[in-house]
């Protein structure tokens, strides 16, 4: 048996989490820079696709820092700085992408922050000035058995020189999130109630130079910011409130060194709101967040302050007069917030792993960026319920979200296809939790979605199950509902639902000691003129009132599994007939499957004494057996392997950590394990086999197997790795990228082509016309002449724009637009 790591196999992986850090806006906000795991995606605004990847770092990605380097008038920066929990900062020129150069700090950095007037290219009498950045680091070289070890340390690096600068800015319990003012003046940190605020020498640095002071409040602060243009700071907390100090620093940051010793600090009339001693000229605040305040910033001219948090709205507040705008159903509590150079452009990060791209002019979501779903706490009702449905052949995962949908996700492809809403209800972050999506179904083809639904009693009264079917339509990601069935099963609740291979038949088991087989009404009546869809229950069965745990058919559909506790018991679908009844364990199983040809039966349970089964069918006898506690368990469409998830296993002796675990593949007929892989975050994770996807992968199998399937595991995080169990060959999973449409989208003609029809082939001239560096507008017809007449550009300028909109964009690999000069200007003169 092989026994490797996913990690040591360098297996493709996907599902990465676009919202650990915050994202960042190349200088001419055309794209947008995401922090995703080891890496750094690079998404074009326009389209919302991915359109390069920085790779280089080996554990993740905390900060990324897009900094100008010799800006002019016509041409922006394409370079930018990365910091990791490796210990390495790398700088690279992201439009190539290319790594230019790394630098190993040898502690794991959190956070990183470059202040710009460090790092502006601009040159001294003699020499270029240094780069530096403020990192916020764990050293844990020096830590004890003491609680009270102090592992987070503020450092300065010269990014220039590869070295430290002078010693210790601050030191905490942990690595702490920093924040920069725009001119580079001041950076801060909050640590517990407290602000710490750093002025740093602009022209001539100076470590010594440097000045602190604190700020004070009396609830933990979650965030800050500073004003771009006067000296003001803002802070939120724990409750809510957002804290503003005007006029911070103004003792001890003052050029000129005063004599305060006549001044009374404590004198409320002169210094309102400011708590004790605090170097500040008046405190106020603003309170309408009723959760933690998460996000806070500045616009770039500082006439508004932003704030979100949980509740899932962004709040624009006037800073003069504190009056409020809102920027409603964003869908899910907010995380972080960017603007870009354009004021009228910026982006939110949200906990459900989705950016939202804003037009601030209009306060509108203009595009999303989505990844797959993240888990999200909710009640366990009737057990620990499986959370992923599998579309085979399609390559694609369901999985339930936070606000009442399903989203389908295509692993082939990382890129969500669509979201389905199942419940009937607007989602609100702060609202308490009332209906659980508790089970997930689909079948074989995926023509056919079974979803439960919970509402949640209140003091024990008024809990009610809800079954529905859905059906697919044309359309990978079109689903409508079919069918409601409330309380399907009286007031039990639903353990498994499980749907026939070849026919549109599904069966659901209960706790309540039945379950039944339903049927779809236009399956029954295809020969009738007049079809009514819809789906009924058919028959009914139950085995000595024993509640009924797991259900699944062979891949045949003759035979139909239900766990009835400890013992399965085989039904004939078609006829409700029992046929037998195996087994006998002292747990109650919590998931039954067929292998490919049907010869064998896996059943799992879990509890005190768990065991993983494998009876043969034929003689409805033991095969062999293995006390083994089981998360998932898939089993191939031909042959007799399969794959189970193993919790809490021991490996040669030594335990593994709880939420590890193990991949074992099984030939069912043989007890010894073919190969095992072990794998982090398994708890309430997910495996399935997998048809390969001609249309990326060449379909080539090893020699001497058979299968031509693959593996995939999602992990507790919804992180998944995709992968051939039996070439421990990686699958390469295609994202998508500019070259990449949507799955169900068909090509369409754009500006003169979508009018004109297509444009003969052209040979490209040697001149080509200068690339503009813009955010392209939906409506670029209303938009071009759109403005002061004092302030559009030159008449030679605009028609040469208005014209090239008219034409096909020829997208390159540099993704530049380019237009042939000779017909450009030939079509200038015909408009003069």
């Amino acid at each position: 048996m092989e026994d490797r790591s996913l990690e040591e196999s360098a297996m493709a992986t996907g599902g990465r989490k676009l919202v650990s850090s915050p994202p960042v806006f190349s200088e001419d906000g055309t794209k947008l820079l995401v922090c995703t795991g080891t890496t750094v995606s690079i998404y074009s605004i326009s389209t919302g696709l991915l359109v390069a990847e920085l790779e280089g770092h080996t554990e993740l990605v905390t900060s990324v820092v897009v900094v100008p380097m010799g800006i002019t008038a016509m041409k922006f920066s394409s370079f930018c700085w990365t910091a990791s929990l490796d210990g390495t900062i790398s700088h690279w020129d992201f439009s190539s992408p290319e790594l230019i150069r790394r630098i190993r700090v040898g502690l794991p950095i959190y956070c990183m922050v470059i202040p710009r007037s460090s790092s502006s290219g601009t040159e001294m009498k003699d020499k270029p000035s240094d780069c530096l950045a403020f990192i916020s680091v764990e050293d844990s070289s020096n830590k004890n058995d003491e609680k009270k070890a102090l592992c987070g340390q503020i450092k300065i690096y010269n990014l220039t020189r590869s070295k430290f600068v002078g010693g210790l800015l601050a030191e905490t319990r942990k690595p702490e999130i920093m924040a920069v003012s725009k001119s580079g003046e001041y950076v801060g940190i909050r640590n517990k109630r407290k602000l710490h605020v750093w002025k740093i020498p602009v022209k001539d640095f100076n470590f010594n130079d440097i000045r602190k002071i604190k700020l004070h409040h009396t609830k933990n602060l979650t965030t800050l910011a500073f004003h771009p243009n006067e000296r003001l700071i803002a802070a939120g907390d724990v409750t809510g409130r957002i804290l503003l100090w005007k006029g911070f620093g103004k003792r001890k940051f003052s050029d000129r060194i005063q004599n305060f010793s006549q001044h009374n600090s404590d004198d409320e009339e002169e210094r309102p709101g400011v708590r004790g001693d605090d170097d500040a000229e008046l405190s106020s605040t603003w309170h309408w967040h009723p959760a933690e305040v998460k996000i806070l910033q500045f616009s770039p001219d500082g006439e508004y302050l932003y704030s979100g948090g949980k509740e899932g709205v962004l709040v624009l507040w006037h800073v003069a007069t504190g009056k409020k705008r809102f920027l409603p159903r964003i869908g899910s509590a907010l995380l972080y917030f960017a603007q870009a150079q354009d004021p009228s452009l910026a982006c939110i990060s949200c906990t459900d792993n989705q950016i939202q791209i804003v037009n601030m002019s209009s306060t509108k979501i203009v595009k999303s960026i989505s990844g797959i779903k993240l888990p999200f706490p909710f009640p366990r009702v009737h057990g620990d319920l499986n959370g992923f449905a599998f579309d085979r052949a399609a390559g694609v995962v369901a999985l339930r979200t936070e606000a009442f949908s399903v989203q389908l996700f295509s692993l082939f492809h990382d890129a969500e296809i669509s979201q389905i809403q199942v419940c009937e209800r607007n989602y609100q972050p702060v609202d308490d939790v009332t209906m659980v999506l508790a089970l997930l179904a689909l079948s074989r083809d995926g023509s056919v979605m079974g979803t439960v639904e919970v509402k949640l009693p209140e003091e024990e009264i008024g809990g009610l199950v809800c079954l529905k079917f859905w059906m697919r339509g044309s359309q990978t990601s079109d689903y409508s509902l079919e069918t409601v069935v409330y309380e399907p099963h009286s007031d039990s609740g639903i353990s498994a639902l499980a749907f026939h291979p070849h026919k549109n038949m599904a069966a659901s088991a209960s706790f309540g000691g039945d379950f039944k087989i339903w049927v779809s009404k236009s399956s029954e009546q295809k020969y009738q003129k007049f079809q009514k869809s819809g789906w009924r229950c058919r028959s009914v069965g139950s085995y000595k009132r024993r509640p009924m745990t797991a259900a699944a058919f062979c891949p045949d559909g003759s035979v139909l599994a239900v766990a009835a506790e400890g013992v399965v018991t085989l039904w004939d679908p078609d006829t409700n007939i029992l046929v037998s009844v195996i087994g006998q364990t002292t747990s109650p199983i919590t998931d039954l499957a067929f292998t490919g040809n049907s010869n064998y039966l896996i059943a799992t349970s879990r509890g005190s004494n768990p065991q993983l089964a494998v009876w043969e069918m034929t003689t409805l006898s033991l095969r062999w057996s293995y006390k083994l506690s089981t998360g998932a368990i898939s089993s191939t469409e031909n042959g007799s392997h399969f794959a189970v998830l193993a919790l809490s296993i021991s490996v040669e002796g030594s335990a593994v950590h709880d939420e590890d675990g193990l991949i074992i593949l099984f030939e069912a007929d043989r007890p010894s394990p073919v190969a095992a892989w072990h794998v982090r975050k398994a708890r309430l994770g997910g495996l399935a086999f997998l048809q390969r996807d001609p249309t990326i992968d060449d379909g080539k199998v090893s020699e001497g197997n058979t299968s031509s399937e693959l593996l995939v595991f999602i992990n507790g995080e919804h992180e998944y790795v995709v992968f051939d169990p039996f070439t421990n060959m990686a699958h390469q999973i295609r994202k998508r990228s500019k070259d990449s449409r949507s799955l169900d989208e068909k090509a369409e003609s754009y500006g003169y082509a979508s009018i004109y029809g297509e444009l003969p082939e052209f040979k490209h001239g040697e001149k080509i016309m200068p690339m503009i560096s813009s955010i392209p507008s939906d409506s670029p017809w209303e938009s071009i002449f759109n403005g002061p007449s004092h302030a559009l550009p030159p008449l030679t300028k605009l028609c040469s724009t208005f014209l090239a909109s008219l034409l096909q964009k020829n997208t390159d690999r540099d993704d530049r637009s380019v237009v042939d000069a000779d017909v450009t200007n030939h079509l200038m003169e015909m408009a003069r």
